[in-house]
């Protein structure tokens, strides 16, 4: 699609101007230091992988469950992959819990356990992406570097009206938002964008009469904020369905499995299914059921069936539950949970709606 013209601001934005606004209405937040404070890179760097595709509100829980736990980047990395995928359960995109794993042992084995200031140094450690090595390097070092998230992205976008799709329009938002950073307070002001994005330039109904670049808005001049970022229509995943089975033993277990350490749900805790896939057949789904040695289950397929969103695609699942007797053997590379423990396992959201269709789990 050929590229229009964009409408620039009838004066440019200051600085001065949102930082004023910040200082009077900056979020408190667990993780952001207080006024006159120094950051923690520590937790600047938890909290910025935390919030990735995920909202504030999911992430204070278990930001504070994580530094409870792990108070440094030291504790963290000396911790076992299986105990953080147990606290990260829930949060979902589960590769970001085994990347922030494996970014505090890089830290600690190559830094001496001080987080790199420089953005290039932060982006090579892993699971960090040019947008959080740029937050973690302003917000925890001060230093000029434009962090452009959503919210970031929705601001600039309006400010200056551009007229270009997304994601198409990404490289000339951030050219924009380069040129908006300050050489001083540069942390501050890249929090100011965030929250600007988060509390008043929202996407539907922005508050516009109480923001401080009211006056320098191109999208506000024009009448439309709303329209803006312009983005191309989403294309939707196909729809995968497949079969999840759920064998409860006489004495109180529950036979779960780990998924491979890498992939989707990476290393997190499932019952057994079938492979999802466009084609499945429900009628032949008991074929792939596990077998257990010296048992015959009774397979009872429950009414209804589990949906669940990945990014990529959504999925359905049909349920089936059976129970075994007491003290029968798991099936190799399975293993028996007691009922009791399941709520601590790494369990994703997925497998948490499959037990509760089964009525193992509360809902």
């Amino acid at each position: 699609m050929a590229r229009r013209k964009r409408t620039a601001p009838r004066v440019g934005p200051s600085d001065v101007d949102l930082l004023a606004w910040y200082d009077r209405h900056r979020r408190k937040l667990p993780w952001r230091a207080l006024p006159g404070e120094t950051p923690d890179p520590y937790r600047v760097w938890l909290s910025e992988i935390m919030l990735q595709q995920t909202t504030v509100r999911a992430v204070g829980p278990y930001f504070a469950r994580f530094t409870a736990r792990w108070s440094d980047v030291r504790a963290l990395a000396a911790a076992p992959l299986d105990d953080v995928l147990k606290l990260w359960a829930g949060l979902g995109y589960y590769a970001r819990a085994r990347n922030l794993h494996a970014c505090a042992k890089a830290v600690v084995e190559r830094h001496g356990g001080c987080f790199p200031q420089s953005q290039e140094g932060l982006a090579a450690l892993p699971g960090i992406g040019p947008y959080t090595a740029a937050a973690i390097a302003a917000i925890a070092f001060d230093a000029p570097a434009a962090a452009i998230d959503g919210n970031v992205e929705r601001v600039v976008a309006r400010l200056f009206a551009v007229e270009e799709f997304f994601p198409a329009a990404k490289p000339d938002i951030r050219r924009l938002t380069e040129g908006l950073v300050p050489a001083r307070r540069a942390g501050d002001f890249a929090q100011a964008l965030m929250d600007l994005g988060a509390t008043i330039c929202t996407p539907k109904k922005p508050a516009c009469a109480l923001c401080p670049w009211m006056g320098t808005c191109a999208a506000r001049a024009r009448g439309d904020p709303e329209t803006f970022p312009l983005k191309a229509p989403k294309k939707e995943g196909r729809l995968r369905r497949g079969a999840a089975f759920v064998v409860i033993r006489a004495d109180g277990f529950v036979l779960v499995r780990s998924r491979p350490p890498t992939g989707l749900l990476g290393g997190m805790t499932e019952v057994p299914t079938n492979e999802w896939s466009h084609d499945f057949d429900v009628s032949n789904a008991l074929r792939e059921a596990p077998l257990l040695p010296g048992a015959t289950p009774q397979w009872l397929r429950r009414p209804g069936i589990v949906t669940h969103v990945f990014t990529h695609f959504p999925l359905e699942l049909t349920v089936y539950t059976a129970g075994v007797g007491a003290n029968a053997p798991a099936p190799a590379g399975m293993r028996w949970v007691a009922l009791a423990d399941l709520p601590g396992e790494a369990l994703p959201n997925l497998m948490r709606k499959v037990l509760a269709h089964a009525r193992v789990l509360s809902g």
